[in-house]
């Protein structure tokens, strides 16, 4: 265990540990252990004795082992005498406490497992282990004794337990727990391979070669391309012929990398440093197996690793310390992103030869990447052998708003290239723009698009270099020589064609005319021309040929490498990214069309109509400006203000044309794949007849289909008759698929299906008892024996009596034709058929077997019967008296549902004789006398009263009778159809969707036992688990408590939950439920499952588990057991739910009915037992332990959850202090159902804090090595799932082993419901935008755009794939805040494929509160402002073809982009015309037809706004689903709860935020609580939150439109300017008064004064050391400006660009003072600010007077402020008297003057380094907190003036939140004031 330069060294603690643990788990070679068998059935008392005994087995072997150390016998020990000393002395020590420890009873952990139990020296028995693939993946790791190489000293002792991961676990170092979870890892990985082998191997307890070997490839495969990459051989040491395998080195290359995987901690996200440390452990474990003594020193060979934690030591914790030194460099994000190695630089280090030089093995901790950035800034001389440290590899992220056309420069390029070749065709022509091509003057003018080309190619170049200049070294020349090279041929290319051109020109004049030398020169310029786009000529026949392309990018050839190395550089990733012919084609196809569009829409309604007033401005001659004009020659600038909106627009349409055609694709889409066929209850009755055979062919596995598939001559056959089988599944083509018999294995596997499903909906409270009877197919015993399939009531409802109405109008004698008109409806057949047969038995079940009675009832049943049989019926009986035979009947059956008594048997009787008298009297055809009825059995001998003594009344407690009496009387009585069942409407939803989804294309379920195995990791951190008694009882300031609020929302749910929970009928049901402690908990799970809780993630995703556990029970159920008598017991034991007291039922048992229940009971052990192999649910609550240290309630109620689902496993980061450091494990918790209590089964220690980046990822990291399976499903604590979508789960994963074009899937998209659509009109608005997304826009990426990343957490991961690819989500600080979507592009980068599925969904929850949203809107924007700066997208935006690439960018960075265009359109037509407007130029032209452009220009910018186009997927998307006009009606409701409001103040929240993160960073993560919002926000918090992104941007824009109002020469007119400025003030008073629309009580007079009240606290409260932002405003405004502190210096020279705008405003009004005289002299601006200066000083007087004065001296400063005040008054006389100033002036001054404060003001934030120690920074405070003031001013006048009117908080309430909350509102306010007085 130790090295030999190590020998004197004192044992350590876990080194002693680890030596009593080999002691007492493990069993000598001269004494073995007797195994302690332990099940599930195995009672406490005999568990305990149990391990009694094998503690003193063991303290009796331990004691034989001291006696032998110390006698000094160490024969069983190696040859050594270092060895034998450390060995000796762990014995010595050791052995005394272990004594003690066993004495004390402390052997929980001998029966502490996971999964399976696979210490078999203490237990054995386990369900799991049956299996033979378990058993023989078990004993395949066993065969280590023929390794040659021994096993260290330490492990001898217990040499015969030994298997391969002991057997490395001992020689490389690896901690005792990593090889646990590995060793169970790998052995139900190897089970469940060996388990779909196919044809399955014999025998099955040996471990088949191909699923080793299966193992090994998926494992290695980025391994072995890793070596692949450096033309190195991997160190696989395998057999080179195909047909031999060594499955034993295979396995142990294997476990290996699971163990190195295992234990890497945070490296895990560096998955090119895993092969690296790979690579060279695999070396040392082929030296020794191959060569087990060491060549030098003769001693056993032992790997640099060697020893306790020696990997964790030696490998791990040295690569780490530099991981987390790198992260503290970035000052918690704050540093430049190029100042710092994140986790992407530190693994692309090992995309270089130099890993195997500098680094090389063992790790050389001085090497170059070993060195950790200093911490000081000063420089520290390198150590001796210490080399300089390794800066960027691979890339440099530099913020910059160049990154734009840097990562999309192909895009860029050619809508400039396109606007510029629109532009000279429409300028030299005003036909179509092929007929001026034949102009040659024009083509030599199309030309100078080569030049534009050229250009932008050295601008690419330029930016190239200036970004990336940082990678070169010494060791990366190359890279230095490739950028310069760029920029030299990009600049010699610009500089030929602009000589090219001239020669074409100046040839052209000279010859005044096209001469042939002038064509020669032409012809030149073309031949160069041909030349440069030579390599684009070569990229579209690549693109035409895929396979082409990617077998260049993916060869190693150095031919290859040299001939790609000029256009890109050579990467591990980004190679071979092409898709196939067809998928090319069709996302060709798409985009060509989209491009036409929007060209031709640029051409002709954008270029076209600005050429001619772009003509006339050019020429336009202004003799008098308003202002002093400085290029008074030419008027460019005007046409610069014409075009700029223009251009912006042009810009961005396509985003809105990739709208509309997505929208149509995916339309199409989802039409061919069949969604939204069944939306009702309607639709759902015409299909119900096929469900059974759908369920049959998609959810349940069909033998010998696999076999069949297996061979490739048999696939295409078998797909054609699957498609075959669809068509007639859906349509009902064939006669097998419209009949449901009631007698076939499907029916009865179906409707134990449906019931499971409808009886989930009843434990979630979604549908009510009585409609569970309604909903649910009887099966026995709660049927009766009806010769018909018994279909749910809810189908049956109403058809009895319409068939009925058929008899009553039936005129003729043809039994037949009135059968053949009943039976032309399949539910009213049955209807009627089971009604008699029900009815029937119902009335002999209730008369004595022995009476007259049963006689007649009997022989009554068979004269009908038998006038049925011989057709007779009509004729023997009045048809048109069934009426009347109905109602008696049903009188009878209402009699009997009251539970009559014996007092009440009078009723029954008379209920029965009324009955009898109409069947016998007046039903027949013809009177038959007394003497024939007796003859006929149907009357007794002496005409006696019947039924008086022949009732036998049934017990009251039989539920079993009563349910099926109920289900008779709903049949017989029913009125009408039931459309209206189930009320809920998500119930409704949900049984639409998966009734739908039965009918839409899905790969077929495989058995449970063959599916793949998958698990579901869910991170947590802190949010809520189960709400507590004071969340859901304490009201906020309104008097609405949360539980009020649920009862309000869902009032119907909350009715279903007190009849679950018996209080129905109670007056008082919270009093009763708080009473109750297991009714209190039952009160807050159900709260809970109504939010967005962890306790509802976790329900939803342990129904895999129970959906597993009931399909493998019908996997294994033949036609035998469905027949058998226990039928319903075995249904019971699954279900748990209408469990039967009857008597009946109980006393029909047969005693030979135990045999086949304790067979059954056996079988559905097994059958658990598979589920558990296959399924595994881990939630990462990474502080779970703090919580329990501070015993906070969420402990606990994990705790609960772990109890109520003993499968959930909870993994956590524990901090163990040991003396002044602490060490930081992962642990893996459950709740063992033996020792009711919490027990720890792993327990890995990790090398230093888990959080270096990101938390979530990290989170998610350190705990999905407990994850299993080939899949993994990626869940947040935001999500939920349905029992009867879990039952498809095994047909979604089959999809990884499809081909979708020429790849497999690597992600499967999961379609999701956002559940919190119902919560409020927010709530609603956020719910269709994103299913539109997450449904429509999802459909159409993955198909046919090919691009669809990792978006949400339900998605799918191919676990292996990823596991050896970095992980699901990438880490790195702030780069990667949006974590999830990376995991798609690194995906997509390593030539991975993503899909999207629907026929499955996964609920997920949505904030609900504006503020929610605007945090959650502000992270999304700010994550695409740091993903625009990744390596990910630049790679991406490079290496993928035009077309997926513009997928790429208008799907993801580009959406945001597009947003942010939008908002400067409206900037840029804003300032534009009030430049015109306040220069003067507007009205020179505002009767010309220039302005008639410039209407146009604002027309386009108005329609963009209205955002009709990108709500178009919403509509369409809706319309699939639900219907158009429900699309329609619901499009039209959410305009009038004031959707526009909403989207367009979202699109405010996305600019800003983007915007800044891009130019200065600051992204951070937002926590927006995803709680209910019912509690009103107070003025201040909205201010301090809408304070930069909307108000003030709203009071500019609003100050724009008033100058433009006033001085605006088309404004004129008060309707010319309403309709020119709609759009704008609309966008303006949005974002001003928008958060206040969906601000609960947001307009109450009381609650505005209190606002107000609060935020002038706020505003005026002096900071401190220890105050927050929501405590001052100084606090609050330093914060919100703390990106400046920390951008880069352009990020500063463009943030003072952007200000200067505020300058143009006073610059133009100063020249429309009265007072200017209209002198147009510049002095007139300059004096102006004489003014502003004398303005400053003044406040400076008044603020150090205040300072000094105001709290002693008070009278002085009152004098001070009267002398200022007569200054002011005395200097405006003055200006009256001598000057033309008027008192407008000072309105007009004040206009002028405050944006150029504010302008002052933004600009001195910028300089804050410079000013915050002068005495002009106190000033600039103060001056900034009065304009606070006014702008809070501008925001809260409205406000007020709103909250003045009644009746306007009512209509607000109305919109805000649905009507049944509404009401609620109302009554609680009432309520409370009555309380408070």
């Amino acid at each position: 265990m130790l090295q030999p330069s190590a020998r004197h060294r004192p044992l350590t603690q876990l080194e002693k540990q680890g030596t009593l643990k080999a002691f007492v788990r493990h069993r000598s070679k001269a004494q073995k252990c007797e195994v302690v068998r332990v099940s599930e059935s195995c009672p406490r008392p005999l568990i305990t004795q149990k391990l009694r005994n094998v503690k003193q087995r063991t303290s009796s072997m331990i004691a034989q082992k001291l006696a032998i150390a110390k006698q000094g016998s160490l024969r069983l020990l190696p040859s050594g005498p270092r060895r034998h000393h450390r060995l000796l002395e762990v014995i010595r020590d050791t052995i005394p406490r272990t004594l003690a420890m066993a004495s004390k009873g402390d052997f929980e952990d001998v029966y502490t497992y996971n999964i399976l139990q696979l210490n078999e020296d203490m237990i054995a028995d386990d369900d799991a282990l049956r299996f033979p693939a378990v058993r023989a993946a078990t004993q395949a790791l066993k065969r280590v004794k023929e390794l040659k190489g021994s096993p260290p000293a330490e492990i001898l002792i217990v040499e015969e337990g030994t298997d391969m991961l002991d057997w490395l676990g001992a020689f490389f170092g690896f901690q005792a727990d990593n090889v646990r979870n590995q060793r169970e890892h790998v052995v139900l990985l190897l089970a469940n391979y060996q388990m779909r082998t196919q044809p399955p191997p014999e025998p099955m307890d040996r471990l088949d070669c191909s699923a080793v070997q299966l193992l090994r490839k998926k494992l290695l495969k980025n391994y072995t391309m890793w070596c692949s990459f450096f033309h190195k051989k991997p160190n696989l040491w395998l057999p080179k012929t195909a047909h031999t395998i060594d499955d034993r080195r295979e396995l142990l290359y294997s476990c290996l990398y699971l163990l190195i995987w295992g234990e890497a901690a945070n490296l895990r996200f560096m998955p090119e440093c895993l092969c690296f440390l790979f690579h060279n452990m695999a070396r040392e474990l082929n030296h020794i197996i191959e060569s087990p003594m060491d060549a030098e020193t003769g001693d056993p060979f032992l790997p640099s690793s060697y020893g306790p934690n020696g990997f964790l030591n030696k490998v791990v914790e040295p690569i780490y310390r530099v991981l987390k030194a790198e992260a503290e460099a970035s000052n918690d994000g704050k540093s430049p992103h190029s100042a710092w190695r994140n986790y992407d630089d530190m693994n692309e280090y090992f995309w270089s030869k130099r890993c195997f030089k500098q680094l090389s093995w063992p790790l050389k901790q001085f090497s170059s990447y070993m060195v950790a950035p200093k911490k000081s800034s000063r420089r520290v001389p390198l150590l001796p052998g210490q080399q300089k440290k390794v800066g960027k590899t691979g890339f440099v992220e530099q913020r910059s708003f160049w990154n734009i056309f840097r990562s999309f420069d192909h895009l860029w390029i050619g809508l400039i290239l396109m606007l510029q070749a629109m532009m000279i065709l429409a300028f030299n022509g005003d036909g179509l723009p092929w007929h001026v091509l034949y102009d040659k003057d024009v083509l030599a003018a199309l030309l100078t698009v080569f030049i534009t080309w050229s250009s932008l190619r050295l601008m690419q170049a330029v930016l190239d270099a200036g970004m990336q200049y940082s990678l070169i070294s010494s060791e990366t020349k190359l890279i230095g020589i490739r950028m310069l090279l760029k920029i030299v041929v990009a600049s010699g290319w610009t500089t030929a064609f602009s000589v090219l051109l001239a020669r074409i020109w100046m040839q052209r004049e000279k010859d005044r005319s096209w001469s042939a030398e002038a064509n020669l020169r032409m012809i030149q310029f073309l031949e160069a021309a041909s030349l440069f786009i030579l390599p684009e000529v070569l990229a579209i026949t690549l693109f035409a040929l895929p396979w082409i392309r990617n077998f260049i990018e993916k060869s190693e050839f150095g031919v290859f490498h040299a001939l790609t190395w000029w256009f890109q550089i050579r990467l591990f990733v980004a190679r071979g990214l092409r898709e196939g012919v067809i998928d090319n084609l069709k996302y060709t196809i798409f985009w060509l069309v989209v491009l036409f569009a929007k060209f031709s829409f640029s051409y002709f309604l954008q270029v076209r109509p600005l050429v001619e007033p772009t003509r006339q401005l050019l020429n336009l001659h202004v003799e008098e400006f308003e202002w002093h004009e400085f290029f008074r020659n030419h008027n460019r600038f005007v046409v610069v203000v014409l075009w700029a909106p223009v251009v912006s627009i042009y810009a961005m349409d396509l985003q809105i044309w990739y709208s509309i055609a997505s929208s149509l694709v995916g339309a199409a889409v989802g039409l061919f794949a069949h969604i939204g066929e069944i939306r009702n209850i309607e639709q759902l009755k015409l299909r119900f007849p096929f469900f059974a055979s759908a369920v049959a062919f998609n959810l349940m596995p069909e033998a010998g289909r696999l076999v069949s598939e297996a061979l490739p001559h048999h696939r295409l056959v078998a797909l054609y008759r699957d498609m075959v089988k669809r068509v007639k599944l859906r349509y009902g083509l064939a006669k097998g698929y419209t009949k449901y018999e009631r007698s076939s294995l499907e029916s009865w596997k179906f409707a134990r299906l449906w019931n499971e499903i409808i009886y989930h909906f009843r434990q979630e409270d979604l549908v009510s008892d009585h409609e569970v009877e309604l909903l649910e197919i009887p099966i026995p015993p709660v049927s009766w024996n009806v010769s018909v399939m018994q279909w749910p009531s809810v189908l049956l409802s109403n058809e009895v009596l319409v068939a009925l109405g058929f008899a009553r109008d039936w005129q003729g004698s043809d039994d037949q034709k009135l059968w053949e008109k009943i039976s032309k409806n399949e539910y009213r057949k049955c209807a009627v058929l089971e009604s008699y047969d029900s009815f029937k038995n119902f009335l002999l079940l209730i008369l004595k077997e022995d009476s007259k009675e049963y006689t007649i009832v009997q022989h009554l049943f068979k004269e009908i019967e038998t006038d049925i049989e011989l057709k007779h019926f009509c004729e023997t009986y009045k048809v048109n008296e069934l009426v009347e035979v109905h109602s008696r009947a049903v009188g009878v059956v209402e009699v009997l549902l009251n539970k009559p008594g014996l007092k009440d048997m009078q009723k029954v009787v008379d209920a029965l004789q009324n009955l009898y008298d109409v069947v016998i009297r007046d039903f027949p055809s013809h009177n038959r006398h007394y003497e024939s009825l007796r003859v006929a059995g149907l009357v007794t001998e002496h005409n006696k009263l019947l039924f008086v003594e022949a009732v036998d009344l049934p017990d009251p407690t039989d539920e079993v009778f009563f349910h099926k009496l109920r289900r008779l009387h709903t049949t017989l009585s029913t009125r009408e159809a039931l459309n209206d069942v189930p009320k809920n409407l998500d119930a409704k939803r949900r049984i639409a969707f998966f009734s739908n989804s039965l009918f839409m294309n899905m790969p077929h379920a495989p058995s449970v036992e063959r599916m793949l195995a998958f698990s579901v990791l869910t991170p947590y951190y802190s949010e809520d688990v189960v709400y507590t008694k004071d969340q859901l009882r304490i009201p906020n300031e309104d008097g609405v408590t949360i539980l009020y609020y649920l009862q309000s929302i869902y009032p119907d749910e909350w009715r279903n939950f007190l009849e679950r929970m018996g209080l129905k009928e109670s007056t008082q049901p919270e009093d009763d439920l708080w009473d109750g402690k297991d009714m209190a908990r039952q009160l807050r799970m159900w709260a809970s499952h109504r939010g967005q809780t962890l306790s509802r993630t976790v329900r939803g995703m342990m129904y895999y588990q129970r959906a597993l556990d009931i399909l493998a029970l019908h996997d294994a159920e033949s036609e035998a057991d469905f027949k058998d008598g226990q039928a319903n017991a075995r249904l019971e034991s699954l279900s748990g739910s209408h469990k039967s007291s009857s008597k009946r039922s109980a006393t029909g048992a047969s005693a030979k009915g135990a045999m086949p229940r304790a067979r059954l009971a056996k079988k559905v052990k097994i059958r658990k037992a598979v589920a558990g192999l296959k399924f595994t649910y881990v939630v990462a609550c990474q502080i779970y332990g703090a919580h329990k240290a501070k015993r906070d309630v969420r402990a606990d109620d994990i705790l609960f959850l772990m109890k109520t689902y003993p499968a959930m496993r909870v993994a956590y980061v524990d901090e163990v202090l040991t003396g002044q450091d602490v060490q930081y494990y992962s642990v893996l918790v459950k709740y063992d159902t033996y020792l009711e209590k919490e027990v720890e089964i792993y327990r890995i220690q990790l090398p230093g804090p888990l959080k270096l980046g990101e938390g979530k990822p990290e989170n998610q990291n350190h705990a999905i090595i407990f994850t299993r399976g080939d899949a993994v499903q990626t869940i947040d604590m935001n999500q939920d799932n349905y029992f009867e979508e879990a039952l498809k789960m095994r047909n979604l994963l089959e999809e990884f082993n499809k081909h979708y074009g020429i790849r497999r899937p690597q992600i499967l998209g999961v379609r999701e419901h956002v559940f919190t659509g119902s919560v409020s009109s927010l709530a609603w608005f956020m719910s269709a935008q994103e299913t539109s997304f997450v449904t429509l826009g999802q459909r159409v990426l993955a198909n046919p755009l090919k691009v669809r990343m990792h978006y949400g957490h339900p998605d799918v991961f191919d676990r292996l794939w990823f596991l050896t690819r970095g992980g699901i989500s990438k880490a790195s600080r702030v780069i990667n805040i949006s974590e999830d979507i990376f995991a798609g592009f690194n995906c997509t980068l390593r030539g991975g494929n993503v899909t999207h599925h629907e026929y499955i969904q996964v609920g997920k929850g949505r904030d609900v509160g504006l503020n929610q949203i605007a945090l959650f809107e502000a992270k999304v924007s700010s994550g695409n402002g740091e993903q625009i700066l990744s390596r990910d997208v630049y790679r991406l935006g490079h290496r993928l073809d035009f077309f997926r690439m513009l997928s790429f960018y208008h799907t993801t960075v580009g959406f945001y982009i597009n947003n942010m265009l939008v908002v400067l359109t409206v900037y840029a037509f804003l300032w534009g015309r009030v430049y015109l407007a306040l220069s003067g130029i507007e009205n020179v032209i505002k009767n010309s037809s220039i302005n008639m452009a410039l209407t146009a220009s604002l027309n386009q910018q108005f329609i963009v706004q209205l955002g009709l186009f990108t709500a178009l997927p919403m509509i369409v998307e809706n319309s699939l689903e639900l219907g158009f006009s429900r699309a329609v009606w619901d499009f039209v409701t959410m305009q009038l709860e004031l959707c526009s409001v909403f989207f367009t103040f979202s699109l405010g929240t996305k600019c800003h935020y983007f915007g800044r993160t891009l130019l200065h960073g600051g992204a951070k993560y937002r926590a927006t609580g995803r709680g209910f919002v019912v509690r009103h926000e107070r003025f201040a918090e909205n201010y301090r939150l809408y304070a930069r992104s909307h108000f003030v941007k709203g009071v500019e824009l609003i100050i724009l439109l008033i100058i433009y109002e006033a001085y605006g020469g088309t404004a004129s007119s008060t309707a010319v300017y309403i309709l020119l400025t709609f759009s704008s003030w609309f966008l303006a008073l949005t974002w001003i008064i928008g958060p206040f629309l969906f601000n609960p009580t947001g307009f109450d007079w009381l609650q505005t004064v209190y606002d107000l009240e609060d935020f002038q606290s706020w505003l005026w409260y002096k900071g401190g050391v220890l105050m927050k932002a929501d405590q001052s405003w100084e606090v609050w405004w330093n914060e919100e400006h703390d990106h400046l502190r920390t951008t880069d210096f352009w990020g500063r020279v463009i943030e003072i660009v952007l200000n200067i705008r505020f300058f143009l405003i006073h610059y133009g009004m100063v020249y429309r003072l009265h007072i200017a005289a209209n002198n147009k002299s510049v002095l007139v601006y300059f004096v102006s600010w004489v003014y502003i200066v004398c303005a400053m000083v003044l406040y400076m007087i008044l603020a150090l007077a205040g300072e000094k004065y105001a709290a002693k001296n008070h009278l002085y400063y009152r004098a001070i402020q009267l002398l200022v005040a007569v200054f002011i008054g005395a200097v405006i006389v003055m200006l009256l008297e001598l000057t033309e100033f008027e008192i407008v002036d000072l309105l007009l001054s004040v206009l002028a003057f405050i944006p150029t404060g504010w302008g002052m003001i933004s600009i001195s934030l910028v300089l804050k380094p410079f000013l915050v120690n002068t005495m002009a920074w106190p000033v600039i405070v103060g001056a900034a907190r009065l304009y606070e003031l006014a702008i809070a001013g501008v925001v809260i006048v409205p406000l007020a003036i709103l909250s003045w009117f009644p009746g306007f908080q009512a209509m607000q309430t109305r919109i805000l939140f649905n009507q049944a909350f509404s009401r609620g509102l109302q009554i609680s306010r009432i309520l409370t004031v009555k309380k408070q007085t």
